[in-house]
């Protein structure tokens, strides 16, 4: 049996990996220490167990376990909790988590029901091996042909009479990520939304055409399935994909030939279009950004310190920040370490050193060519035209 134990606490993950291999030798444990690198074993492994704290950065074990369900429906969950949050463990539970824990861990809890699940991943071993197999084996197969005949490329001796023949009219969802880093969470997470969806409006199937890029084929059930499909889909990407994206929906087609031709010019299309943003946390996420570089703008505030308080990527936290300022990062530190400086100018009489030091620079040099970079001055100038109190014009920095 294959355990894996997401907690980003390490000494959890730990304990429970070592009392674990102690009672049951022959299981294997993989450690995740949050829902992205999760999201990456659960890809590439045959994991049978979950073991998930329900609290972490970024995203809850409630949601990750949600959004894995119609992908690995073999999984059993086990959800670890705090007395404090003993609600969302019942929660998860009618969810369709097989147990919970709380904390601390007791060994002897943790190894019952280790054991129980051992019996119920056994029993249902060959069963569930068989079919888990064939669905992604039909799968990996399905998205192959699909990847390069959307691609325009030769799929050979394939039949695709199949698709054809199930899908006689259709529509196309392309769903687009941008970030400079990689997105395996997000496309773990488009992937799975998209899947459940297709599944709630109709039939289909859902391809990866590159690391950043998602397309679903969907046939729907009533007349304005598709659309109402985008829309949810929309909202969906925007609770949970925490990097800016698009979406575009196709017209409906009835032709499987002129799918390449469709994909090409979606993908015209989505220069001209705007990247969507991770709505309902994006304004709050701003917000306590711009309060912490406000209280620490005397240190060394970066912009990957600042995203990690906010649990955002980086690269996103720019383009929104800037977005909802209309500043870039980096020009709001500066701005608002020049207008301290300058309060410090004309109602102090410190020394420059000093004044560089209080802001967050520690070459004087450095802070008084910003500074007159920013204000058309020196320090010592500004100090002798707008400094207010008496004898500050005279005073040698």
């Amino acid at each position: 049996m294959n355990i894996l134990v997401v907690d980003d606490e390490s000494v959890i993950r730990e304990g429970i990996k070592r009392t674990i291999r102690r009672a049951f030798p022959e299981h294997g444990v993989q450690l995740a220490e949050g829902p992205d690198e999760a999201a990456r074993i659960l890809r590439g492994g045959q994991i049978d167990v979950v073991l998930t704290d329900i609290l972490m950065p970024g995203m809850t074990g409630l949601e990750l376990m949600q959004l894995s369900r119609s992908s690995y429906p073999h999984v059993k969950w086990v959800i670890i909790s705090a007395y404090s949050e003993f609600a969302y463990a019942k929660e998860a539970v009618r969810l369709g988590a097989k147990d919970y824990m709380l904390k601390p861990i007791g060994k002897d809890t943790l190894i019952s029901m280790i054991a129980q699940l051992g019996e119920e991943v056994e029993r249902d071993a060959e069963q569930e091996q068989e079919a888990k197999m064939l669905h992604s084996s039909l799968k990996f197969l399905r998205e192959a042909v699909f990847q390069r005949w959307a691609a325009g490329l030769d799929i050979g001796n394939m039949d695709i009479a199949p698709f054809v023949e199930k899908h006689s009219r259709f529509h196309l969802v392309l769903v687009k990520m941008e970030s400079d880093e990689a997105v395996h969470l997000e496309h773990f997470i488009v992937e799975n939304v998209m899947t459940e969806l297709i599944e709630r409006y109709g039939e289909g199937f859902v391809a990866s055409l590159d690391g950043k890029s998602l397309l679903g084929l969907v046939t729907a059930e009533s007349q304005d399935g598709a659309r109402r499909l985008n829309d949810e889909l929309r909202q969906h990407l925007k609770q949970y994909v925490k990097v800016p994206f698009q979406i575009q929906l196709s017209e409906e087609m009835n032709d499987f030939n002129g799918i390449p031709a469709m994909i090409r010019r979606m993908g015209r299309n989505s220069g001209a279009l705007e990247f969507e943003y991770y709505a309902p946390g994006g304004n709050r996420a701003v917000e306590v950004a711009v309060q912490y570089i406000r209280a620490h703008y005397n240190t060394d505030v970066t912009l990957e310190k600042v995203a990690s308080i906010v649990f955002l990527n980086p690269a996103y936290l720019s383009q929104v920040f800037k977005q909802k300022t209309g500043s870039g990062f980096k020009e709001y530190v500066t701005a608002l370490r020049m207008e301290k400086a300058a309060e410090l100018l004309a109602h102090t009489q410190l020394k420059l050193a000093d004044i560089a030091e209080k802001i967050g620079y520690q070459d004087v040099k450095h802070f008084t060519q910003v500074f007159r970079k920013r204000m058309n001055m020196t320090p010592t100038e500004y100090r002798q035209q707008f400094g207010r109190e008496a004898g500050l014009n005279r005073i040698c920095p």
